[in-house]
């Protein structure tokens, strides 16, 4: 295709999305990786240059680990589940918060625009409760275990954002929120993304991950269209498994509770991101009503 082939196919799109809030998680190897980073940077700036409101939301397990275990401290997982620990907490609110989110406002910064990074704490974005107990399997036997310092979002208030992006900034949304009593908890980043979409009425939630889309049960076939029955249905046959059901499960909320469509798309790949908004094929799963 022509250059001037692609500029074509993506004007409609542009003129479409022009105005329009969307919400990108940012997750997988993007995260360790700078190049992949600054790619994607780059790409979320162009999306606000041809005149998207974006959010950007992002992870940092994989950093939290390294961190714990340069600090002398080893990781705890029950079930494939992290234990968060006080000392846990205060170590991802350093990295979350202090490392990974200035980092990004930084690229931000040498692309040419302004962004201003935040957590859940900040103007009460993210309120949360202590998340129960969960039913986890150990072995042969199910047991239940207390993950510690980690919520479950009860309320998001948007407001902040509103502010941030009418002033033309791009915000930057570490998964760190708070509960009634002004304490903090770990929360799910995919989880925070989509609830940032539905409080936000997002016209796209796009959720930036290491595989190339929602999958069959052999990993050998994308699917680029899913309807909500569709995705529901995948779940509940278990050809869905592992980290992409929550990560499905927050696009799914998000299209029930208004959000025009959500998105996995692997974000490792150069403009993806590009490629799967611009284009009429797309390059990873689209979720819609």
């Amino acid at each position: 295709m022509k250059r001037e082939d692609v500029l074509m196919e993506a004007l409609p799109y542009i003129q479409k999305f022009y105005g329009k809030t969307i919400v990108i998680k940012l997750g997988g190897h993007a995260m360790v990786d700078q190049k992949i980073l600054e790619t994607v940077i780059r790409d979320s700036v162009l999306l606000h240059y041809v005149g998207m409101k974006v959010v950007l939301v992002h992870g940092g397990g994989p950093e939290i680990t390294a961190k714990m275990k340069a600090m002398g401290k080893e990781p705890k997982f029950v079930g494939g589940l992290r234990i968060t620990d006080p000392e846990t907490l205060e170590i991802a609110q350093m990295v979350l918060v202090g490392k990974i989110n200035d980092g990004i406002v930084s690229l931000i910064a040498n692309c040419g625009t302004r962004a201003v990074g935040i957590s859940g704490n900040d103007g009460n974005l993210l309120i949360a409760r202590k998340m129960e107990p969960q039913r986890v399997q150990i072995g042969e036997t199910f047991e239940e275990v207390d993950l510690g310092h980690v919520g479950e979002i009860e309320e998001v208030d948007p407001e902040v954002l509103h502010c941030l992006l009418a002033q033309n900034y791009i915000p930057v949304v570490a998964p760190i929120a708070i509960d009634r009593h002004g304490r903090s908890l770990n929360i799910n980043a995919d989880t925070a993304a989509a609830e940032i979409a539905i409080a936000l009425q997002a016209y796209k939630l796009v959720n930036l991950t290491d595989v190339d889309g929602v999958m069959d049960a052999d990993r050998k076939q994308v699917y680029h269209r899913l309807s909500l029955p569709e995705a529901e249905g995948m779940i509940e046959s278990g050809a869905i498994a592992g980290g992409m059901i929550p990560k499905l499960e927050g696009c799914m909320k998000a299209v029930r509770n208004g959000v025009t469509s959500a998105h996995v798309v692997n974000g490792n790949r150069e403009h993806n991101l590009l490629l799967e908004l611009f284009t009429d094929e797309g390059v990873g799963t689209m979720i819609t009503a």
